[in-house]
């Protein structure tokens, strides 16, 4: 009986949590099905019918969908490779012991809490600005023709800009697993005469896999849905050169104003995520397992 009241006490707790969650997140979705079903422009109020399937086939059929849904992967492909191959290299330089350690480190972190918006400013007109920008000043003192980045290159300089913001997180995440490795077996491996680049490979990789398997997780999560610094760089351009799927929902349900093909799109964009973070999921697992 005691226990039976104990679980009744605890559902009756967590209820308004469960109930929180449900409107948060159940119902925003739901109207958003919803609407994908209905050909709903804002520039034409009252004329809303439903279509069934109609909106996804015109988004899939959309000539900027597949330009926009390479550009997304390419993105977090590119971001993943650059955060998890720097966050090892400072997660391993961070390790060592120096004076000043606890103040670099912070320095190294410090990328990770600038706005999206206002570091993508930043690298827009203080570092990449093709006229007075800092990259632009270096180039001419070299006597060399400054680069327009974001024009020229407009993906691979919003994959530069994002993955600038990640790779303290994966430094972090990565830095905290390193410090767990146990010395001694380094010790033992440095005695038994293996150098430094034998012992990083054998001993260092495999003991950072498992946190390297949650830094790409979380990061593909967070990287499908990059917008801010899209809209403020590029807009998108040139053409559909820098659109990903995100910004292109965007475009559609606030630049075209048609609530149908947005949500549609923002459907697909779900789905997608959905079945990356599984996939990443059973990855995790079974290097656990492992």
């Amino acid at each position: 009986m005691a226990t039976q009241a104990s679980r009744t006490a605890s559902r009756l707790m967590l209820s308004p949590a469960v109930v929180l969650l449900f409107l948060w997140m159940i119902v925003p979705l739901g109207m958003t099905i919803y609407f994908s079903l209905l050909r709903f422009n804002l520039l034409m109020p009252g004329t809303e019918e439903f279509t069934g399937f109609e909106n996804y086939f015109y988004f899939f059929t959309d000539p900027a969908f597949w330009p926009a849904l390479v550009n997304t992967l390419t993105l977090v492909l590119g971001v993943l490779v650059i955060t998890v191959v720097g966050g090892v290299a400072l997660a391993v330089l961070l390790d060592q012991p120096v004076w000043g350690q606890g103040i670099v480190r912070i320095l190294v972190i410090a990328p990770f809490f600038v706005m999206p918006s206002v570091s993508a400013l930043v690298w827009k007109n203080m570092l990449m600005n093709p006229v007075n920008g800092l990259f632009a000043a270096i180039a001419r003192g070299l006597g060399l023709e400054p680069i327009d980045f974001f024009a020229e290159a407009p993906l691979a300089s919003i994959i530069v800009i994002v993955a600038w913001q990640w790779l303290p997180f994966a430094t972090l995440i990565l830095l905290t697993a390193l410090q767990s490795l146990d010395r001694e077996q380094m010790d033992a491996a440095e005695m038994d005469g293996a150098g430094p680049i034998r012992r990083f490979v054998h001993l260092t990789v495999p003991h950072l896999t498992r946190a390297i398997t949650v830094v790409v997780l979380i990061q593909t999560i967070f990287l499908l849905s990059v917008f801010a610094e899209i809209l403020v760089t590029t807009n998108g351009g040139p053409g559909t050169a820098s659109t990903t799927l995100t910004f292109l929902v965007y475009m559609q349900s606030m630049l075209q104003f048609d609530v149908g093909l947005g949500s549609a799109g923002g459907i697909v964009a779900v789905i997608l995520a959905n079945i990356v973070a599984i996939f990443l999921m059973r990855m995790i697992g079974k290097n656990l397992e492992a």
